[in-house]
């Protein structure tokens, strides 16, 4: 089969179309003919040896894939070959087949594509789990949407106002920024790109306070990190709950005096081991959110395709931080 692979540790340039055999499916797995796969920030990470997570090498990256069951494990009841599938999280996604856990695999709507299905549940399932498990978001509450023209970003906008929240979206241009507003952001702020100075990050603060109204924001969605989690954190309502997503600009260093003085929380959002501990939980997760998407109420953003052979071009297309919505990579 053929699959884009990591040999040594590096940016998408180093990533290679090669030949690889078909992985075997063991007790509890699922094979896919694998016919789309997300683009991920953890896909950037892993090949260049970031990520909590280390594969040996020859790998390909991809954690997010639709496609159809190729062949099971012994034990597997949820799914059969032949059925439509998205899986995530699973291993070695830009390949023409992968396996996974059957326990992380879902049939999908007959009408929903391959390419939705397989931008669908990492940046769904982070946002909800994080909305609606951590944050506790309620409706009439505002949230502040950091990165709001990313993928987890756009989910987060159209789960919260699916929830009945007024929605802040915060990104780094009016492209991004148009994007949420179509997928129903209420308001919108454009932060500058790269690192802030004093100035840069006070003038922030205040278009976020603008936009938020006085009482601030009641719940913060943050996959940016970096500078831009102070300037948000300043803008955070008494009581509000700060939900740390990710770190695309990097990790920031907050000064807790502010979570004093704002009487606020800081969450940590870990949707992959949520979903491990948790499987009950998350398998009514996945269900409200299969029934928010057959009611139309949440769409994937798919705004870029890559075939595999330009796989590493849809990764660099995210490290350049270019990307809006979802890029996915079509296998067959």
């Amino acid at each position: 089969m053929k699959a884009l692979v990591s040999r040594k540790a590096g940016g998408p340039e180093t990533l290679l179309l090669e030949e690889l055999p078909e992985p075997v499916v063991g007790p509890g797995q699922v094979r896919i003919a694998v016919r789309a796969c997300a683009v991920n920030f953890p896909d950037l990470l892993i090949i260049q040896d970031l990520y909590q997570v280390k594969p040996e090498r020859p790998f390909a990256p991809g954690s997010e894939v639709a496609g159809i069951v190729d062949a099971v494990g012994a034990g597997v009841e949820n799914v059969r070959p032949g059925d439509r599938v998205l899986v995530s999280p699973i291993q070695g996604g830009m390949a023409q087949k992968a396996v996974g856990l059957a326990s992380n695999c879902w049939k999908i709507p007959a009408a929903m594509p391959f390419d939705e299905a397989a931008a669908f549940l990492l940046t769904y399932g982070t946002s909800q789990h994080a909305l609606q498990d951590r944050g506790k978001l309620r409706a009439g509450e505002t949230l502040l949407v950091l990165g709001a023209g990313g993928g987890v970003g756009l989910a987060a906008v159209e789960l919260g106002k699916a929830t009945g929240a007024r929605v802040v979206a915060a990104a780094s241009s009016e492209a991004k920024l148009a994007l949420a507003r179509e997928h129903g952001a209420d308001e919108s702020v454009q932060y500058p790109a790269g690192a802030l100075d004093k100035n840069a990050s006070r003038a922030l603060t205040d278009m976020l306070k603008a936009a938020c109204g006085a009482a601030g924001a009641q719940v913060i969605y943050d996959p940016v990190g970096g500078d831009y989690t102070e300037a948000a954190v300043r803008a955070i309502g008494w009581e509000g709950r700060h939900l740390v997503v990710g770190f695309t600009a990097g990790i920031c260093k907050l000064p807790l005096n502010l979570t004093l003085l704002k009487g606020c929380e800081v969450i940590g959002v870990f949707w992959g081991e949520f979903a491990k501990r948790e499987p009950e939980l998350h398998a009514a997760n996945v269900a409200a959110l299969m029934a928010l998407y057959r009611t139309g109420r949440v769409k994937p953003a798919v705004t870029e395709r890559f075939p595999l052979s330009r796989g590493a071009e849809a990764i660099a297309r995210l490290a350049a931080r270019e990307a809006r919505g979802k890029i996915v990579v079509l296998v067959q």
